[in-house]
């Protein structure tokens, strides 16, 4: 387990850092292709980390014909599940080694609390590896029940080529989450980081060298949606794209598979998430504490972020006291001080723009209960204070939108039918949560709501053994879990004669 260390000890690592700025391809650390380079900013001060590899359409090109010639001649994907299991198992102890340093890139890039970063993001990315590395040896083909004349065999082929396209809250996270079932598979791998956060990714490739992966079976592509994804998503020899983000891009993707291969697309989007309190919820101070987490941690850079509070009439002013209490004790702070429990917002951008939907529900008519304003101006960087909006209907825009900020809408309602129908009424169908002392209300109502997750008295339960994924416009196919496979795997069915 990685050392406690301070903010002081961090600010020195930080202060030493030298990133890898190259896109690795082929085994090695190249410049693009165009020699363009791009910024990356540390969000809790404004200023540039360093200078990134803009990779386009040409380095696109080079890569895929990389991975397509490493998957065909075998030297991954006819390994045995065993050598496979060996390598990735090496890749996750790296993982574990580097601990503190992979952090520290996370919290620089993206603005997250470095406690978090450590604990959460560092480790369960490790452990998402470790886990695919020790289920690829067990998972079994079938033999159909055919009868005594045929012998049918159903057996999982690695897909191929898979480029995979990961957001900028979890980078580390969301990119393991794709490549460590990808890779267990037999496939070649290459990962697109967003531009905002690329360091990791281009950590992770160094280690994914010192493990053992043969050059060509995973490689980093930092760049633009438009040139680099949209490469990708066109490309006709890339056989599966697995995207998270924005439901906007999503459906990019989407179409651009359609324009070129048919290539399988995967998408986990956008999500409205709500959590929804009952009148018979058995604690109350459990509730406002998940409520206040499930919205202010990662700064509400969360695709799960449990965004609308749906309360029963009897209950909603106290549990909003309670929440409005725990929000005003988690004011931002330097993310790399480990006390520190919110951090900042990705860049200026997303800043702006979360502080136009705070705006927006002002005008609308929502009533301002906490926050609602830019936090630590003068350190140059981008925080907002944890915004709670009450007296929010189900129709206005900061209720419906994904804000992707600490932003809570709160809303009234006089009973569990309208809980659910409120909860329903939406877009997306990523997560929900639902508060109540009774097994039965719990197993009915969690049948009704619309959504990949249901969180019963909690906020963000279950580990790898649990799929995760959308309904909706939150997208499709799932990650974690075993059910993951299926999305870098082909189904083979093979009909012998015996007569």
């Amino acid at each position: 387990m990685a050392k406690s260390l301070s903010a002081d000890d961090y600010r020195q690592m930080a202060a030493e850092l030298t990133p890898r700025t190259q896109a690795f391809i082929g085994g090695q650390f190249v410049d693009a292709a165009s020699g363009k380079t791009f910024a990356t900013v540390n969000p809790a001060t404004g200023t540039v980390i360093a200078e990134i590899a803009e990779c386009d359409a040409e380095d696109v090109n080079r890569a895929v014909a990389l991975a397509r010639a490493a998957f065909d001649d075998g030297r991954w994907s006819h390994q045995s599940p065993r050598n496979r299991k060996r390598v990735l198992l090496k890749l996750a102890e790296l993982m574990r080694r580097d601990a503190q340093h992979l952090a520290l890139l996370e919290t620089l890039d993206m603005g997250k609390p470095i406690a978090e970063a450590l604990a959460v993001d560092v480790g369960s990315s490790a452990n998402c590896v470790q886990w695919y590395a020790e289920a690829v040896d067990k998972v079994y083909d079938e033999v159909s029940p055919s009868g005594p004349h045929a012998l049918g065999l159903i057996t999982r082929d690695p897909i191929g080529v898979v480029a995979c396209v990961v957001p900028w809250n979890f980078p580390l996270l969301m990119a393991s989450w794709k490549i460590a079932p990808a890779l267990a598979a037999g496939n070649s791998v290459i990962l697109k980081p967003a531009e905002q956060s690329p360091l990791t990714a281009l950590k992770l490739a160094e280690l994914c060298a010192e493990a053992g992966l043969p050059e060509g079976v995973f490689q980093v592509l930092p760049g633009f949606g438009p040139t680099a994804g949209k490469a990708l998503g066109l490309h006709m020899d890339v056989d599966c794209l697995a995207f998270t983000g924005s439901t906007e891009v999503g459906k990019l993707f989407m179409q651009y598979g359609g324009q070129s291969n048919l290539k399988r697309v995967w998408l986990e989007c956008g999500g409205k998430s709500p959590n929804v309190v009952l009148s018979d919820v058995a604690d109350l101070d459990k509730a406002a504490f998940h409520a206040a987490l499930g919205i202010f941690y990662n700064q509400g850079e969360v695709c799960t972020a449990a965004s609308r509070l749906i309360v029963e009439d009897s209950v909603h002013d106290a549990l909003l006291e309670k929440v409005i209490a725990l929000g005003q004790a988690m004011q931002p702070g330097d993310p790399l001080d480990p006390a520190t429990k919110m951090g900042a917002i990705v860049d200026q951008r997303q800043m702006q723009r979360v502080l136009g939907y705070i705006d927006q529900g002002v005008r609308e008519g929502g009533v301002l209960a906490l926050g609602g304003r830019q936090a630590r101006v003068t350190s140059g960087g981008y925080f907002i204070e944890p915004t709670i909006f009450s007296g929010i209907s189900n129709d206005m825009t900061i209720a419906r939108e994904e804000i992707f900020g600490p932003v809570l809408s709160v809303i009234r309602v006089k009973d569990a039918d309208e809980a659910i129908r409120v909860a329903n009424t939406c877009d997306y169908g990523l997560a929900a949560c639902l508060w109540t002392r009774d097994v039965t209300k719990a197993h009915t109502l969690s049948r009704k709501l619309r959504a990949g997750s249901v969180w019963v008295n909690c906020w963000d339960g279950g580990d790898m053994t649990m799929p995760f994924g959308g309904f909706k416009q939150s997208g499709n196919g799932r990650d974690k879990s075993l059910h993951a496979l299926d999305k870098y795997t082909e189904l083979k069915a093979t009909w012998i004669d015996l007569t």
